[in-house]
């Protein structure tokens, strides 16, 4: 049985429920929120506001790899709570990405909790060892900056 990797975030902005749920529920607002050195390209024509089913596909750049298509679907859409975006296709062996916000002291949380498995068993052990943790932190760390800056909070 492969290994299930986690990665779990939580960020506290001064905002509310509604501006909070305005910007998760887009999904051009990835383009936000991710490092601009990823090589990152949303692929599909994008809805205004994500629904149940909404298929996702992006192009990333990996290094030694090249350009990887990856497809998310995005379900489990709670209304100004939660949400799941799950890969279908691309570079993980898995990937459920879950999305939660929810008020709390201080204004909302941003909850972001993912389960992983790698691909290509030990050399993809490897991978996560020497590169992709690394790489995940370092993208997560981005995101938060990047809500922070996009909600004022500096």
């Amino acid at each position: 049985m492969p290994r299930i990797h986690q990665i779990k975030r939580d960020l506290i902005i001064q905002t509310d429920l509604k501006a909070a749920w305005d910007f998760i529920r887009s999904p051009a607002n990835l383009n936000k929120i991710t490092p601009d050195d990823m090589d990152f390209e949303i692929v599909s024509d994008l809805p205004d506001e994500m629904f149940d089913g909404l298929l996702i596909e992006y192009r990333v750049g990996i290094p030694l790899i090249g350009k990887q298509t990856w497809l998310t679907e995005l379900k489990h859409i709670r209304e100004r709570h939660s949400f799941v975006d799950e890969q279908r296709f691309g570079p993980y062996k898995f990937w459920c990405h879950y999305h939660e916000i929810k008020e709390v002291d201080g204004g909302i949380r941003f909850r972001d909790q993912v389960s992983y498995v790698m691909p290509f068993g030990p050399f993809g052990s490897l991978a996560r060892s020497f590169y992709v943790k690394k790489e995940l932190k370092r993208i997560f760390d981005f995101r938060e900056k990047a809500m922070l800056e996009h909600f004022g909070e500096t």
